[in-house]
């Protein structure tokens, strides 16, 4: 059976698709991804998937592209010369699976599944409805089951990548925490003067840290670590960040991609989570972890990208001192 996934979001939500790819492989000969270009690099560390499709949908994104007949049309033949038996759709529980599986029905695919609030018509054969509280790598895997694709046996159900490089040519010898400052949207992000004193007091205490950060970054990760980190911002891509924070003792990160990266790697994080969405749904999944930030703060649940309340004080009220705090704990924790 040749199965299509869809995840057309960011980076950390195609991460937290794959248990589910796993469990759909498992009952496929064929799995092709089909996903936004945020998401593509995290679809290609995915276990389980054959093939990437990237296309960029008009209703995801923070500046998505316009509707056009060409677009469409030329996505439609990609999807029909894949000739897919069946299709699961993920969405995160704000987004419609719909506009998708209409164009799926358009493509040919003979059974489409998802998770809906909205009434679906003909447009779906199996329509999931999502279980309350349910992070959502659960609720991705909820409804791979409901679509006859279970978690196979002995799969734990954690997020995984494939087996990443050795890093320690960039890293250097010894143990070592991550800090990475940068974040998907300015709400979560924690300043970066926050961020250079926990730099400071970790080194202070005896750590190595590495500060990362993505190409556009390279000034922040500059101005974060100083003179007393390592700085890879801009000199790791997707697969070779995920061998740094598989080293890693621990890795402090906001609400964004590498968070959900470190989870699939198996290392423990100190998470500067801003409540704009809810840490039940998105706070690293099965892994040790603290959380940080306060989550009763007047922005919460508002899905802002830039921070409603002055001063930030839901991450900005977070200490350096606490970020050690935090780190040495998750620490022993593991050690212990």
């Amino acid at each position: 059976m040749r199965t299509l996934v869809v995840r057309l979001d960011s980076f950390g939500d195609v991460l937290l698709a794959g248990p589910a790819v796993r469990a759909v492989a498992a009952r496929s000969t064929h799995v092709t991804l089909l996903c936004g270009p945020r998401g593509a690099d995290a679809a290609r560390l995915l276990p389980g998937v054959d093939e990437v499709l990237v296309w960029e949908a008009p209703w995801e994104g923070f500046d998505p592209p316009p509707v056009t007949p060409a677009d469409i049309d030329a996505l439609l033949g990609r999807l029909r010369a894949g000739a897919h038996d069946s299709a699961l759709v993920l969405t995160s529980f704000h987004q419609s699976p719909l506009p998708t599986a209409l164009l799926l029905r358009l493509a040919g695919v003979r059974r489409i599944g998802a998770d809906s609030d909205d009434h679906p018509g003909r447009l779906l054969d199996v329509r999931h409805r999502r279980q309350a509280g349910r992070h959502e790598a659960e609720a991705a895997l909820d409804t791979a089951a409901a679509m006859g694709f279970p978690p196979p046996p002995g799969d734990d159900g954690r997020l995984r990548v494939l087996p990443p490089p050795d890093t320690s040519g960039l890293t250097g010898s010894g143990p070592y925490v991550v800090l990475h400052p940068g974040a998907s949207a300015p709400a979560r992000a924690w300043s970066p003067h926050r961020c250079a004193e926990a730099v400071t007091l970790l080194a202070d205490a005896g750590h190595r840290v590495v500060v990362t950060g993505g190409p556009g970054e390279t000034a922040l990760t500059r101005q974060v670590g100083g003179d007393v980190a390592v700085d890879l911002g801009g000199r790791t891509g997707p697969r070779t960040l995920a061998g740094v924070l598989r080293m890693a003792d621990v890795v402090i990160s906001a609400n964004t991609g590498p968070a959900h990266l470190a989870a699939a790697v198996g290392t423990p994080v100190v998470s500067l989570f801003a409540p704009v969405v809810p840490a039940g749904r998105w706070a690293p999944y099965g892994v040790p972890v603290i959380l940080l930030g306060d989550q009763s703060a007047p922005c919460a649940d508002t899905r802002a990208l830039t921070c409603p309340v002055p001063g930030h004080p839901c991450l900005d009220e977070v200490t350096g001192q606490d970020v050690v705090r935090a780190v040495h704990k998750l620490i022993q924790e593991r050690h212990s």
